[in-house]
């Protein structure tokens, strides 16, 4: 994978010429992670050369672990300017865009590169270029990462060893119809509420990305983790979209330079920091299973394709299939 580094650099230089015509602008960049999440990283990298590069005539001030409202919440902002950037889960777009609840079907993306060379070509563009039908400026697809399954029961190898589960789900259909297959009990809890469920027994497991599960320090509360990589889950990045239009061409250009740099470099150091991370859970006290049959996985959730088809047609899913080639 290619630094980070050079581009920003080569940016540097880029714009050295630049001229703001724009009146100074502030903008809000919200999140739901906490600060030790690799999305605050990328956010303070954002803000940092968003600024540099302006010469400070665009500030970025950072609203993380939820301030300012749930994921739902925070794209209700970004599309009415209360905020100006959102960072939340491509799935939570399902409800204005059904389609794009393809991306986070079950084994969808075989590797993360097979992901990135979708997320970042034609399709992943379309899905950017939709979201201008709802008052957004899609800037880009940082990543959550696979997400993996952790519970209090024991490992998770085989399908079997889901069946009873009281299994935290977030709102995507796909992977709510993926657990109840699977014969676990799926109930939909924000994720800034989920620590105390674990923790009063209200569910036993979860799925969530290694970062998420370290950083939400749900170690403390969950005593295995599965690596079974059942899907890819792709952060969305978007900003309000008449904000955008409001700042001069130069600034446009910079916000949407540095976003594509920022994602580029968080995805970087997810894939850098992974083992890191799941050394650092083992640490505290997580048993780490890898030993996972991700072909009876991947053959027991055959249905929810089917029922995804089904309800939204096959024209996203195959174009993803044929991009990822």
């Amino acid at each position: 994978m290619k630094s980070y580094m050079k581009p920003m650099a080569l940016a540097g230089a880029m714009i050295l010429g630049a001229t703001f015509a724009s009146a100074e602008t502030t903008l809000k960049l919200a999140h739901a992670a906490p600060e030790s999440d690799l999305q605050q990283t990328m956010s303070l990298f954002f803000k940092e050369q968003v600024e540099a590069r302006t010469d400070g005539n665009v500030t970025v001030n950072l609203f993380p672990s939820g301030q300012l409202g749930n994921d739902a919440q925070m794209i209700d902002g970004a599309r009415s300017g209360i905020i100006d950037i959102a960072m939340v889960g491509l799935n939570n777009y399902s409800g204005l865009m059904p389609e794009s609840a393809a991306f986070t079907l079950p084994f969808m993306f075989p590797t993360r590169e097979a992901a990135y060379q979708v997320l970042d070509g034609p399709v992943g563009q379309g899905v950017l270029d939709q979201m201008g039908e709802f008052g957004l400026k899609g800037l880009g697809f940082p990543e959550n990462g696979y997400r993996n399954m952790t519970n209090n029961r024991g490992p998770i190898r085989v399908p079997a060893d889901v069946e009873g589960l009281q299994m935290r789900v977030n709102n995507s259909i796909a992977l709510n119809n993926m657990f109840a297959a699977l014969g676990a009990n799926p109930q939909q809890i924000p994720v800034a509420e989920l620590y105390t469920a674990l923790e009063t027994g209200v569910v036993d497991a979860q799925d969530h990305p290694i970062g998420v599960t370290l950083s939400f320090k749900f170690y403390e509360v969950q005593d295995y983790l599965s690596i079974t990589q059942h899907a890819y889950a792709p952060l969305a990045l978007a900003m309000n979209s008449d904000t955008f239009e409001g700042l001069s061409e130069d600034e446009q250009a910079i916000i949407l330079e540095v976003a594509a740099e920022a994602v580029a470099m968080q995805r970087e150091l997810s894939i850098e920091k992974e083992d890191e991370m799941i050394a650092a859970l083992e640490a505290d006290g997580m048993t780490v299973n890898r030993d996972v049959d991700g072909a009876a996985f991947q053959e027991a959730v055959k249905p929810v394709w089917e029922a995804f088809i089904e309800a939204n047609g096959d024209e996203l899913v195959n174009a993803i299939l044929e991009a990822s080639k």
